[in-house]
């Protein structure tokens, strides 16, 4: 029942994820890199904080886990997180040039793959004591391929729409669509986004231990990881605003207190989808085959939902029968890799 129930919880996180840029389509007047920075400072900066603080017990402070004897991996998981930070500016181009179902359905997949298999292995390169490559078990490796798989047929159903619709019908579902630049950057969001399941395990022992309740743990690595995804971010978006000489967005009194009511919004629906990940993986101590794939899991169901809203937007209106057939198979069988590794356990 545990599992059933740590799973539910990431599969609402998930939901949650895939309706962030449902509010961002309400902000009026500002440009990309002003509302991606202000939504970041809620999803990556405040949000995180709040949920780390939720790992401290009674008589102690957040600070306490930022000290000396963690130091390595506290710089190894803010690192990963800059890197991530790369992933997190081209996944929002990806939404730009392919629509928020296609887009997020490759940028996620590559991230599912790679997050799940390169924590492991770095792991194993660092700390060689841990053994961490046995945790990428055949039920894991499976898990993993099926995702991929999943995505893979998405991803054809992608490719056909681009072939099927005209100049016009693509302008009107997404206004930028532009099927290989909108590919090359969500292949290379995936490969950067993968980078944050990388931070986390680094940063997995960073809390209070037996102190700290089981879905609470994984929170303070987290507020590591975003912090330095939030560096990448302001970096990036500072920079555009001088370039684009957007700072008045900023100040513009008219539509301020709208755009950063749906940006915190966008920010919360955001960071739902890692603080439902750490709850649901206190559920799922028993198998430790889906605490390695958990975060597999959420790319993968956060694939699911992202394409029904891409169906909702009309993303994929105009498009014939067997592209939408294709597409429905891919999202089959990604539900189906969320609780086939289990099944493999169980029957090993």
């Amino acid at each position: 029942m545990d599992i059933i129930i740590g799973l539910l919880i990431i599969a609402v996180g998930a939901f949650c994820q895939s309706s962030c840029y449902v509010p961002i389509n309400k902000i009026k007047d500002w440009s990309w890199e002003s509302y991606w920075i202000v939504q970041g400072v809620f999803a990556w900066l405040l949000l995180p904080l709040l949920g780390a603080l939720l790992a401290v017990p009674g008589g102690h402070s957040l600070c306490e886990l930022f000290v000396a004897d963690n130091s390595f991996n506290i710089l190894m998981t803010i690192l990963f997180g800059v890197l991530w930070g790369v992933g997190g500016l081209t996944f929002g181009l990806s939404m730009r040039y392919l629509g928020v179902a296609l887009g997020q359905s490759i940028a996620l997949g590559t991230c599912a793959g790679l997050g799940t298999i390169m924590g492991p292995v770095l792991l194993n390169i660092f700390f060689p004591q841990l053994d961490a490559l046995s945790s990428l078990t055949f039920a894991v490796i499976t898990g993993v391929v099926v995702t991929l798989l999943g995505i893979a047929i998405i991803g054809v159903a992608g490719s056909m729409k681009a072939a099927s619709l005209s100049e016009e019908e693509k302008k009107a579902a997404v206004k930028d669509f532009n099927f290989p630049k909108g590919l090359a950057i969500a292949l290379l969001a995936g490969f950067m986004s993968g980078c944050f399941n990388v931070g986390l395990e680094f940063g997995k022992d960073i809390n209070f231990g037996d102190l700290t309740p089981d879905m609470y743990k994984t929170l303070p690595a987290t507020l590591l990881v975003t912090f330095g995804g939030f560096l990448t971010n302001a970096v990036y978006c500072f920079y555009q605003n001088s370039k684009n000489k957007t700072w008045g967005d900023y100040a513009n009194r008219r539509v301020w207190m709208n755009n950063v009511v749906f940006c915190a919004l966008a920010g919360a629906l955001w960071y739902s989808q890692f603080f439902g990940l750490s709850m649901g993986k206190g559920f799922l101590k028993e198998s430790p085959t889906l605490m390695t794939l958990s975060f597999c899991i959420l790319m993968a169901l956060n694939v699911v939902f992202s394409n029904v809203w891409g169906i909702i937007l009309n993303e994929w209106k105009g498009c014939s029968r067997k592209t939408i057939a294709v597409l429905i198979l891919g999202i089959i069988v990604l539900i189906v890799s969320s609780f086939l590794p289990q099944l493999m356990a169980f029957s090993a």
